[in-house]
């Protein structure tokens, strides 16, 4: 059984930088993308970013690109979300998962998603 487990999160003022991890374990995933999500009480979970597994292409959210930056590291069976210049529109809760097909990220189909973890708060003070 695969287990995400992200951490990570906190409160920061705005502009500054936090970096999310998601560890799995279970199984490698080193043949599985990476995507992340965010959400808010009464809204729909959000698609932030992407990386897949062999070419690590990367996909993000028109409102993140620029600022957060998405990467993986197999060995230590780990993705990681670096968010920069934080902005209050930021606060939400952050999911970390795990998909076998990129074009799960790609397509917007976050019901077919075969792995989350529980998430951790982000909190960005304007």
């Amino acid at each position: 059984q695969v287990q995400l487990v992200e951490s990570g999160g906190g409160a920061v003022q705005a502009g500054e930088s936090l970096r999310l991890s998601c560890a799995a374990s279970g199984r490698p995933l080193n043949a599985y993308s990476w995507g992340w999500f965010r959400q808010t009480p009464g809204k729909e979970r959000e698609f932030v970013a992407a990386i897949s597994d062999r070419d690590s292409l990367t996909r993000y959210a028109d409102s993140v690109k620029g600022r957060f930056a998405v990467s993986r590291d197999n060995t230590k069976n780990t993705a990681y979300l670096q968010m920069n210049s934080l902005e209050s529109g930021d606060t939400a809760k952050y999911y970390c998962s795990a998909d076998l097909n990129y074009l799960t990220y790609v397509r917007g189909d976050t019901y077919r998603v075969q792995y989350w973890g529980k998430g951790t708060q982000v909190t960005v003070a304007s």
